[in-house]
């Protein structure tokens, strides 16, 4: 059987499935890095720690799997800005992941000297520490060390994916690909290309960043000293998000889907035309073919999971993350209770990098299980807030959600969803979509699959959850955005 190898490269760990010509995951393998959280909304990865757990989750998947893969596809957490030496492939310093909020001060200033509406007419994105572009300028203005090194063309600079390509090639490949470009500040959507106009606006040099090619195509081979012995094409690559609406086969325009993950992220697909919003929702590629991007429309929420996480490993309300539908479950309503996990900032549709996280509504009577609940009322009402907009003010239908993710397998989540949303929510079998679209794309490349519609009659769905009558007009929404109010611009 032909079968190719996905890695997911995400914010918490590394995920590889060895996916057959079915899509039917044959092997699968996870580990965990370390999250570094050096100062109050600061967030940090140690690059080797992501090839680390690349090459454990890989051996464990080529493992488990019957059958060897023909190639490799990579799909990766965005935005997180990432610096190694081109020769030893080492990084000078920790990388910027996506979360980081360092450079609030940055935004600040260029919003303040009125770039913005530039910046989001050639990218389609803003002004927010989500992006990596401000993450570069905050390097060059506070590490004169490795910085020297990306001036002198002995650093390169990129996002994960373009990292661990490096490492899968022993270093012969820096690139990246429309999907991962298209989220640094620093790409034209409009041209297609590293904007100079933005790399000048952020102190990047053009130079030092990777050259970018399709989402799916041949663009390199592993180096089998570097990787488990192996000598495979590299075939595709997509950023988490983008690779997750590919999984998820929405190959049409206006087909959506929300990826439940560390953050939860809503895309629509709006085919060859860029659609820009002015309510809080970005414009980004969601990958091209070689024929051209495809673009879409996503609402992008910081902190869903890892609200979670955070009951668990923060308050230790629960031990493990799987518990809290069973916790939940064991009200009826949250008692009053309501929480905005703003950990991270706000991202859509209120875009706040000063927002705190706030839990408002406490009384005597507020047990663990209340909270639980609100955790994840607070996921299904973000979620809400996102489609609403891109329903309202994008015109884009939204007759049903697929749903996908590790928290999508969460039933009460789910069926909450469906009930702000008024639309069902369709869950597929294979949950872990992000990294079936890196497979895709790899497959798309190399001939496991001829089309779109081949990939298309993979999908296969797990259940439908209807929305309850009356559910979404409950008031319970309009609770949830005052309680929001309170959380804007907390640490100002």
């Amino acid at each position: 059987m032909t079968a190719v190898l996905a890695i997911d490269a995400g914010t918490t760990g590394v995920t590889a499935l060895v996916v057959g010509a079915d899509g039917e995951v044959l092997g699968r393998g996870h580990a965990e890095f370390q999250q570094r959280f050096p100062r109050p909304g600061w967030v940090e990865h140690e690059p080797e720690d992501i090839w680390s757990a690349t090459l454990s989750a890989c051996r464990a998947a080529l493992v488990e799997s019957p059958h060897e893969p023909t190639a490799v596809g990579i799909t990766n957490q965005r935005e997180t800005a990432v610096l190694w030496d081109r020769r030893g492939l080492q990084a000078p310093r920790p990388a910027i992941v996506w979360q980081d909020r360092r450079t609030a001060e940055i935004c600040d200033r260029l919003r303040d000297a009125d770039h913005e509406d530039r910046v989001r007419e050639l990218t389609g994105l803003r002004l927010d520490p989500y992006f990596t572009g401000t993450k570069l300028t905050w390097l060059a203005e506070h590490d004169q060390r490795a910085w020297s090194g990306v001036l002198d063309g002995s650093i390169a600079v990129g996002t994960v994916d373009s990292y661990v390509v490096a490492r899968l090639t022993a270093g012969s490949r820096h690139v990246t690909d429309p999907s991962n470009a298209s989220r640094t500040l620093l790409y034209d959507t409009i041209s297609g290309g590293w904007s100079a106009e933005l790399c000048e606006l952020f102190g990047v040099p053009v130079e030092a960043l990777p050259e970018v090619v399709a989402s799916s195509g041949q663009i390199g081979s592993t180096d089998p000293s570097a990787f488990l012995g192996l000598d495979l094409p590299i075939a595709g690559i997509a950023g988490d998000q983008q690779a997750a609406l590919f999984g998820q086969v929405c190959f049409a325009e206006g087909q959506s889907k929300c990826t439940y993950g560390t953050g939860s992220f809503v895309l629509a697909n709006t085919g060859s035309t860029p659609v820009r919003s002015a309510a809080g929702l970005l414009t980004t590629v969601a990958w091209d073919l070689g024929d051209g991007p495809v673009f879409a429309l996503e609402g992008s929420i910081f902190v869903t999971g890892a609200a979670v996480q955070w009951l668990r490993d923060g308050l230790g309300l629960i031990d493990k993350a799987a518990e809290i539908e069973g916790l939940a479950a064991t009200v009826p309503d949250t008692g009053g209770v309501y929480f905005v996990p703003a950990l991270t900032g706000l991202g859509a549709p209120d875009w706040d990098p000063h927002a705190r996280g706030t839990i408002v509504g406490i009384t005597r009577g507020t047990t663990r299980a209340h909270v639980a609940r609100a955790t994840l009322e607070a996921i299904a009402f973000e979620v809400r807030d996102v489609v609403d907009v891109m329903v309202a003010e994008a015109g884009i239908a939204v007759p049903e959600l697929s749903a996908d993710g590790g928290a999508s397998a969460n039933d009460l989540l789910c069926q909450l969803q469906a009930d702000q949303l008024g639309v069902p929510v369709r869950r597929p079998r294979a949950t872990e979509t992000t990294a079936l679209g890196a497979a895709f794309l790899a497959g798309l490349a190399t001939g496991v699959w001829s089309s779109t519609d081949e990939l298309a009659a993979t999908w296969q769905e797990d259940r439908r959850f209807a929305p309850t009558p009356g559910a979404r007009e409950d008031g319970r929404h309009a609770r949830w955005r005052k309680a929001v109010s309170r959380s804007l611009g907390w640490d100002i």
